[in-house]
């Protein structure tokens, strides 16, 4: 898999995840939308580590500027 995903990217995807997490664990996010913000904030924080988005190939996104 290559690379599509940069640092500025990544940081976005990560902080985005951890606010989802807050909020579903200070019952903010409850219920089946809290479990829908879980599934996110995971699929976020694992595409971050590593490094690659699969809706990014369908779209023609890359922001890596590593060529």
């Amino acid at each position: 898999m290559k690379s599509n995903i940069g640092k500025t990217d990544k940081g976005i995807r990560l902080t985005l995840a951890a606010v989802l997490i807050v909020l579903y664990f200070t019952n903010i996010l409850s219920g089946t939308l809290g479990v829908i913000g879980l599934v996110a904030a995971g699929m976020l924080t694992l595409t971050s580590l590593i490094n690659f988005c699969p809706a990014y190939i369908l779209f023609g996104i890359n922001t890596c500027k590593i060529k």
